[in-house]
């Protein structure tokens, strides 16, 4: 559905016709621009609410910066909507995050003015900076480098590494600080506290309005005027503050905070930050949701809220006749607080995503015994191995692609002192329409290397369940739980824990010829692929391995013991995946089966639904199918006993 742009907005193709504009016109291509924004997103979906945040900040930066020879990099890149619709990606908006269409996010391939990829949070002060240093050292001086990160992602350790370089380089860097006092869910820490203070100190607002415009008319008497105006201006901001500025400890130049919302100050501001040298921040303040009233009262709710109806606000949901099994992340959220009301040693773990993987239903009811620690996977890892040194059972849920960020504290932290933490990976397998930074393609393959490790999947709901509570037992050491985004396929889910022999699988259906190896939810479309085989006359077997580490070794020897040909289906990465795993048991076994692995291939996967990708690498249940017609002789003419 092609939404029509505003006036001045449909003649902005790129950056260089907003230039044409006059600065008294900015506020009606803001108002236009987020308008639009409201009208594709609601009916095609996608982030919401953090674009809407960013609009006077969007048109600001591109009506000053000469982009993309000046580089402009978007942290996570929820907020990237109005940058795309004014760099050429207008018409192609309504395409945002369906398959085939444009990206949800930055990205390189797609357009000049993506500087930088992105999906994960706290990146781009570390990339401007590179990006900084680049151009210092090719002479050329006279390009400007800016990174917008808001202090969601602030919190994160790269971050802080990223400030403590870049205040020792004197390059032309611009980190502004969009504080919005959100992630997707609110905001936790000190550091929040920190910015509160700011912008909430009177005196020190007063004197701040003119100080970017001071410093830059002195900037042009010379260096030595320019060295005395900072010592001075320094020595005010840390007596008004009554500490030391953070920003500026780290020699940084601080400017504000100032309103996010205003263009023109806005843009008066960045054309003075220009002219003054080395490395600076600017503090913007800014409302997550701008300009969509109920985007305002629920940023949580709004940040990605689906399709809805854009006059009443009212989120559309599929209607079904039936009742429909829930969410995986529901199940670990519910069954978490079940488990912990049995067992006063579990705790709660998460880095900044309490809604998406549903912790936040823990710490409702029991908030001493669940933590959101941050935008700060890596310190989870450590502050859940610090929990489990003092007997303590923690459940550290992070999404599947996120997790790479805390893959030494996995091992060092955790793996090597045998701790008993449990990670429950969200996420994994193909996410949707996020994309490849999104995807939980690898954790099979990374966990399953690394000793002491327990690594499993639940192909339903309630083997998730009971999968959480084997692992809260007996001091079960590290121990990997991992499920897909969506839901699952039990309606009536919610029955009594039992525990799992650890490392064993089970047989779902006998069969001949070909063998079926599934992990996870994805043995579900396996079940739906021999039911279709066996209308046809073809009888794979099915058995889900349930454990890529460890390995049940009598169900493998059984089934290479009876089949020659083996068709492996995980939602992961083929290479070192559960299949790479089968076929190492064969080969050390001295087995001559057949196996053909189905999976996600070599290659970064793009975004769309999770069946249109599944499809798209072949295991669904048609490529399922089709992969065991292509391998059997002929359809067999009998019946096979169950």
């Amino acid at each position: 559905m092609q939404v029509k742009a505003g006036d001045l907005l449909e003649n902005i193709n790129y950056p260089s016709d907003l230039k044409k504009l006059s600065e008294n016109e900015l506020e009606q291509v803001c108002q236009e621009l987020r308008q639009y924004i409201i009208d594709v997103v609601s009916v095609n979906g996608g982030h919401f609410a953090a674009s809407l945040g960013v609009v006077e900040l969007t048109v600001a930066l591109h009506y000053i910066l000469n982009t993309p020879y000046d580089q402009l990099v978007w942290d996570v890149g929820h907020q990237a909507y109005g940058h795309k619709i004014l760099t050429g990606r207008r018409d192609m908006f309504d395409t945002n995050r369906l398959y085939g269409g444009i990206s949800g996010f930055p990205k390189r391939s797609e357009s000049e003015y993506d500087t930088f990829g992105v999906g994960h949070s706290s990146t781009s002060i570390s990339a401007a900076l590179g990006m900084a240093v680049a151009s210092q050292y090719k002479g050329e001086i006279d390009r400007q480098h800016v990174a917008v990160i808001g202090d969601g992602s602030m919190t994160a350790g790269m971050a802080f590494e990223a400030l403590n370089h870049a205040g020792i380089e004197n390059s032309n860097l611009l980190v502004i600080l969009n504080d919005n006092n959100m992630a997707i869910d609110p905001n936790v820490g000190a550091l929040k506290d920190y910015l509160t203070s700011i912008t909430t100190s009177k005196p020190y607002n007063r004197f701040r309005d003119d100080i970017a415009t001071v410093l830059a008319k002195i900037s042009a008497i010379g260096p030595d005027a320019y060295n005395m105006a900072l010592k001075i201006e320094k020595s005010i901001k840390g007596t008004l503050l009554k500490r030391s500025n953070f920003f500026e400890a780290l020699k940084f130049r601080y400017f504000g905070p100032i309103d996010g919302h205003d263009v023109k100050n806005l843009v008066k501001v960045l054309n003075d930050l220009r002219d003054i040298p080395g490395p600076k921040l600017l503090h913007c303040i800014t409302v997550k949701g701008k300009g969509y009233a109920l985007a305002e009262k629920d940023q949580t709710k709004w940040h990605a809220p689906g399709l809805f109806d854009k006059i009443t606000g009212e989120i559309k949901k599929a209607t079904y006749e039936k009742p429909q099994p829930p969410k995986y992340q529901d199940v670990f959220g519910h069954s978490i607080i079940e488990l912990a009301e049995a067992n006063s040693k579990i705790m709660g773990i998460t880095p900044a995503m309490p809604s998406g993987c549903s912790l936040n239903l823990m710490m409702k009811v029991m908030p001493n015994r669940a933590f959101d620690v941050g935008i700060a996977e890596q310190h989870a890892v450590t502050f859940s191995a610090g929990l489990a040194t003092q007997g303590l059972v923690p459940f550290c849920n992070i999404y599947s692609s996120f997790m790479q960020r805390a893959y030494d504290q996995v091992i060092h932290d955790v793996a090597i002192q045998k701790l008993n933490v449990v990670f429950c990976l969200d996420r994994a397998g193909i996410a949707g329409a996020d994309g490849p930074t999104h995807h939980g393609a690898y954790d099979l393959a990374y966990m399953r290397c690394i000793p002491n490790m327990t690594v499993s999947a639940p192909m339903n709901e309630e083997e998730l369940r009971n999968l959480m509570y084997t692992a809260q037992l007996d001091n079960m050491g590290p121990f990997v739980i991992r499920y897909p985004r969506g839901n699952g396929v039990m309606v009536d889910w919610q029955r009594p824990f039992k525990a799992i022999q650890v490392g064993k699988g089970r047989k779902i259906c006998d069969g001949e010829e070909i063998a079926l190896l599934t992990i996870g939810h994805i043995g579900n479309e396996a079940v739906k692929a021999t039911a279709a085989l066996n209308a046809e006359g073809y009888y794979p077997a099915h058995y889900d391995i349930r454990f890529v580490k460890p390995l049940d070794e009598a169900l493998l020897h059984e089934v290479f013991k009876k089949f020659d040909k083996v068709v492996t289906v995980e939602d992961g990465c083929i290479e070192g995946g559960m299949g790479s795993a089968i076929l190492e048991f064969m080969a050390d076994n001295n087995y001559k089966s057949q196996v053909v692995r189905l999976g996600i291939p070599d290659s970064y996967i793009e975004h769309g639904d999770q069946p249109e990708l599944w499809a798209e690498c072949g295991y669904d249940a048609n490529g399922i199918a089709a992969k065991v017609k292509k391998l059997a002789i002929k359809p067999a003419a009998h019946t096979i006993a169950s």
